[in-house]
């Protein structure tokens, strides 16, 4: 049978997509992490469904699991939060699947860094000011992160920037990344993005560090920085131009 990475998507429940709704309720096997899947979302889930929470699994055990439902003939749904295919820990999970030759799919989900733009109601890729988006994390207690891609390299190129899992390290992200903005760049943070508790917070990026810490906000946040965050005044973008040629399309 088949093993499916559902992205739930960054918190709402209806924010699953659709195909990933119906696949979940097709699954006899799922596979979730119940600190960050909404628990809502388990009630798409078939009647007598076997439920397996992972927050305390590790990953072989997690694997195991995987390979057990498929060797019982079941399909299996395993559940990440946003999208499959940022900050998900899948890929070991599929090199782990494709050694015992359990088949796989993918289906896609909403990632946090849009539910935290649609909360901030900002496009991240504004004409004439910026339209690269550089999605990362700081390495603190956790996986290294690779040559060159520390803030202060990432930071050079001025495009907006999104932090995941870098909230509780603000005062680092806010020292590496103010030689590049500048202390006036636009800020905000974004924690629990389309969830009851939601909680935006905006401001310059020498403001932003003491923003969070006064809020408390420690985990399940975005951190956003960039000129496209605070901008009004650009050009209209080419899409809708009348000198454009409607039909390339």
């Amino acid at each position: 049978m088949t093993v499916y990475f559902i992205g739930a998507g960054p918190g709402a429940a209806d924010l699953i997509t659709l195909r990933g709704a119906r696949t979940l309720a097709a699954c006899r096997v799922c596979l979730y992490a119940g600190s960050l899947v909404p628990g809502e979302l388990l009630a798409e889930c078939p009647p007598g469904a076997r439920l397996v929470d992972t927050a305390r699994l590790t990953l072989d055990e997690i694997t195991g699991e995987l390979v057990r439902a498929h060797e019982e003939g079941h399909d299996v749904a395993r559940l990440h939060s946003g999208d499959p295919s940022v900050f998900s820990a899948v890929a070991e999970q599929m090199r782990r699947l494709d050694a015992a030759g359990v088949p796989y799919e993918v289906v896609p989900g909403v990632p946090a860094f849009a539910a935290a733009a649609a909360a901030l109601k900002r496009e991240l890729t504004v004409p004439t000011v910026g339209q690269t988006v550089i999605l990362t994390r700081v390495a603190q207690q956790a996986t290294p992160m690779p040559e060159g891609e520390d803030l202060a390299t990432l930071g050079r190129s001025g495009a907006l920037i999104v932090l995941h899992l870098a909230a509780r390290y603000v005062d680092r992200v806010v020292a590496e990344l103010l030689p590049h903005y500048g202390p006036d760049c636009p800020s905000a943070v974004v924690a629990h993005a389309s969830r009851p508790e939601e909680l935006v917070l905006r401001g310059t990026l020498d403001e932003i560090a003491g923003k969070v810490k006064e809020a408390g906000v420690l985990r399940t946040a975005v951190i956003m920085v960039g000129r496209t965050l605070g901008a009004e005044q650009f050009r209209d973008s080419h899409l809708y131009s009348p000198d454009r040629d409607r039909h390339v399309c």
